[in-house]
C-alpha cells in the first residue's frame, strides 16, 4: 500500500521536471516593442551636468548610455545625489529630445531666451519615461514613471538645455511603504545634447545591432566522427 503513493510522487516530479524543460518565453508578448532579441548593448558615454549639492554651481558628470533592444529604449545610468539611477528613453521620447533641441537651438541663435525659470522649464514639451533606482549597493531595486520636461535654464549669464524629470511614487504596490523618486534636472551644452542626439539615434542604434551581430564568431566546425572497424 505504500508503493502507490511513492509511484505517484516520482510521476509528479518527473511532470514538473519535464514541464519546466519545455517552458518557453514568448519574448514578442512580453516586450511589444522589442526590435530584437538581444542582450542590453553598451553605446558609449556622454558628459552632462547635475546641481551640485549645497551650491548653485553644477557638477559635469560622465554618463553610460545603453541600448535595450528588448524594449526599444535607451538607458541612461548616472549617479545622482548618492542614489544609483537609470533612466530610460522609448523611441518617441528620444526622437522628442532631438525635436525639443532644435527649438532651443533656434531660440540661442535668434537671441530669444529669457532668464526665467519657471516660464521656461516646459518650454518644448514634455514626454513619458521611467526610471529605476537603489539607494545603496545592495537595496531593492526601485521603479517610477514619470514625465521628462523640455526647457532651458540659466546658470549666471550661460543657458543651458535641460530635461526635469518629475518626482513620482514609486510602481511596487505591494509594499507597506512606497517611495517618492528624486527630481532629476539635467543640464546639457548644446555640444553635449548633440553628442546624446546621436546616441539616440534609432538608424545608429539599429546600425550597431547589425554590426555587432557581423562581429560574432563563426559557431565552430563540427567534425564527422570516424572510427576505422577492426577487422
Amino acid at each position: 500500500m505504500k508503493f502507490l503513493p511513492r509511484v505517484i510522487l516520482t510521476g509528479a516530479v518527473v511532470f514538473f521536471i519535464l514541464g519546466c524543460g519545455t517552458t518557453t518565453v514568448d519574448y514578442a508578448k512580453k516586450y511589444p516593442n522589442m526590435v530584437a532579441n538581444v542582450d542590453p548593448l553598451s553605446v558609449g558615454t556622454i558628459e552632462a551636468e547635475f546641481n551640485k549639492l549645497f551650491s548653485s554651481k553644477l557638477d559635469k558628470a560622465q554618463i553610460g548610455v545603453v541600448f535595450h533592444p528588448r524594449q526599444n529604449a535607451v538607458m541612461l545610468e548616472f549617479k545622482y545625489e548618492f542614489v544609483q539611477c537609470r533612466q530610460f528613453w522609448d523611441e518617441a521620447a528620444r526622437q522628442q529630445f532631438a525635436a525639443a533641441l532644435e527649438r532651443y537651438k533656434e531660440d540661442y541663435t535668434a537671441r530669444t531666451l529669457v532668464n526665467k525659470y519657471k516660464k521656461t522649464r516646459a518650454v518644448y514639451g514634455k514626454v513619458k519615461g521611467w526610471l529605476e533606482w537603489e539607494t545603496f549597493k545592495y537595496a531593492a531595486t526601485r521603479t517610477a514613471y514619470s514625465e521628462i520636461e523640455f526647457g532651458y535654464r540659466f546658470m549666471g549669464e550661460t543657458p543651458f538645455f535641460s530635461t526635469v524629470m518629475r518626482s513620482a511614487k514609486e510602481e511596487k504596490k505591494d509594499t507597506p511603504r512606497r517611495l517618492d523618486s528624486q527630481q532629476i534636472n539635467m543640464y546639457f551644452t548644446r555640444a553635449q545634447a548633440d553628442e546624446l542626439v546621436k546616441l539616440f539615434d534609432q538608424s545608429y542604434l539599429m546600425g550597431l545591432l547589425e554590426e555587432t551581430d557581423s562581429l560574432k564568431p563563426e559557431k565552430p566546425l563540427i567534425l564527422d566522427s570516424y572510427r576505422e572497424f577492426e577487422n
